[in-house]
């Protein structure tokens, strides 16, 4: 199973814009739950720290091999979702990474 962590700061030029950006990265990467094959587990989570070096918004997904992974980045739903969230994402960190199936006793 390889673990895809994706964290983003978010734009907005008031309070209020960034947080109804951080709404709708959200809500978009939300609805891909469901819509991509291998995708076993899609959270979003939004920082509620507000310490200065945190990120808004962190995506956390879990698929079933590296090629569903790689499969999702060029998903028509994924890229709709990347093109459309354009210039509202102003930083990106990424990290993947294999996970090994834990056998449940």
């Amino acid at each position: 199973m390889i673990r895809h962590i994706v964290m983003w700061d978010i734009a907005g030029n008031t309070p209020e814009d960034k947080r109804v950006n951080i709404d709708l990265v959200r809500r978009s990467f939300e609805g891909l739950s469901g819509l991509i094959p291998g995708l076993r587990h899609l959270e979003v989570g939004v920082d509620s720290s507000a310490v200065d070096y945190a990120c808004d918004v962190v995506l956390f997904s879990d698929f079933e091999s590296r090629a569903a992974l790689d499969a999702y980045a060029h998903h028509p739903e994924h890229l709709r979702v990347r093109d459309a969230l354009a210039g509202i994402r102003i930083r990106r960190h990424q990290v993947d990474y294999e996970v090994a199936e834990r056998v449940q006793a």
